[in-house]
């Protein structure tokens, strides 16, 4: 390559860097200089000179009269002045011991809401807000705060009751309303502390009935009420009243991918509510009827061939069902499994698995006599038996 092209090459190439700098530098200039130029030329423009355009004179508007509130809100207002004073905040703690010093620290759980009962200082929750907590603390709605006495619970329904030793004069039991003759589309309103915010009211109505749910002991709860009305964190324990201001339901789990409130709600029913409270109350605990027997799993059974009813894995000894007759799961000598007795009905209406049945007989009492239909090698047949009280 002659001499002078390759000198070219190299003072263009080392020139390329150089001289792209240098426009950079009179564009960054020439913005500058820009800049400066429109502040002298045009000193006024409004995003420049924010005094331009004030007014002195600015007033409030007039306020335009409201009227008054329409009979539906007036409503919904008077429920909530009648009903909060009746509810109120449940927060729970744990008792952990420093390694160290072996002083007891207690630890916030969770905060929950709940109802007043009685006068007598029984206020109603769910299980799950003082499920494990060593103590907790009950504020009424005047915010006095007072520590937790007694705690009984009934797991089963979600169902506990808090005893506080709070002046008469401060309790203020809500009204009881029925939840057997509720219908889709009535109006409901949810109270309680969602995310810890006291005093809070939403609206809804019935969206459907009778659902089914899980208690946190993995028992089924039955007759469950669903609600638009949103239910948050926190509002678990809280009543849900329909628009007498009655109480119809305790406020209880939803139904959302994202924890929050998705539209679905729901509330254990006030039915069960009023039948197992008083229970808690008077004895500690729930006393229900029992055949004294070890049911399979509804899949369990499903796999071993049993299509319908509820399959009897273990007959309780000196059991209402020991003193039936009734039969449980066995092995043969040869070691092949022989089925037990198999709950078809009871009383005449049908059972298709072991949820139905354990629901069925808890609508009953202690000593009550029912008639099971069972099929039994094949064969079916009656047998009357007279439940006991569970142990």
């Amino acid at each position: 390559m002659p001499t002078n092209l390759k000198n070219l090459e190299e003072r263009s190439s080392t020139a390329t860097p150089l001289a792209g700098c240098v426009f950079l530098l009179v564009v960054f200039l020439l913005a500058i200089g820009g800049s400066v130029a429109l502040w002298w030329l045009w000193p006024e423009a409004s995003f420049l000179n924010p005094q331009e355009h004030l007014s002195p004179n600015a007033k409030p508007r007039t306020v335009v009269a409201r009227g008054k509130l329409s009979d539906f809100e007036e409503a919904n207002i008077e429920i909530y002045k009648n009903s909060a004073p009746s509810v109120v905040q449940v927060a729970t703690a744990t008792n952990l011991r420093n390694l160290f010093n072996l002083n007891v620290q207690s630890v916030p759980k969770g905060v929950g809401s709940g109802f007043m009962w009685d006068k007598n200082g029984h206020i109603v929750t769910n299980y799950h807000v003082v499920d494990h907590a060593d103590t907790a603390k009950v504020t009424l709605s005047d915010g006095s705060t007072y520590e937790a006495q007694q705690i009984w619970a009934h797991p089963d329904q979600d169902i506990a009751v808090v005893l506080i030793n709070a002046p008469k004069s401060k309790l203020v039991p809500i009204p009881i309303g029925s939840s057997h003759d509720l219908r889709v589309g009535q109006v409901t309103y949810a109270l309680g502390d969602p995310f810890g915010l006291d005093k809070t009211m939403t609206m809804g109505i019935v969206s459907a009935l009778d659902r089914t749910i899980e208690s946190s002991n993995n028992r089924t709860i039955e007759g469950v009420i669903q609600t638009s009305a949103a239910i948050n964190p926190g509002n678990s324990g809280g009543p849900l009243l329909d628009s007498a201001g009655r109480l119809i339901g305790m406020n209880t789990a939803i139904a959302s991918p994202s924890g929050a409130f998705a539209g679905i709600g729901f509330a254990v029913p006030v039915d069960e509510i009023n039948s197992v409270v008083p229970e808690l109350i008077r004895h500690g605990k729930v006393v229900r009827p029992r055949l004294g027997v070890m049911l399979a799993a509804t899949d369990v059974a499903r796999k071993l061939g049993v299509e319908h009813g509820a399959l009897i894995i273990t007959v309780v000894p000196d059991s209402a069902a020991t003193k039936a007759g009734l039969h449980g799961t066995s092995r043969n000598d040869d070691g092949q499994l022989k089925l037990g007795d198999v709950i078809t009905g009871i009383d005449g209406k049908a059972i298709d698995n072991s949820n139905q049945l354990v629901a069925a007989i808890e609508k009953h009492e202690v000593g009550d006599a029912v008639t099971l239909s069972i099929h039994r090698e094949g064969k079916d047949q009656d047998v009357r038996v007279t439940l006991q009280e569970s142990k």
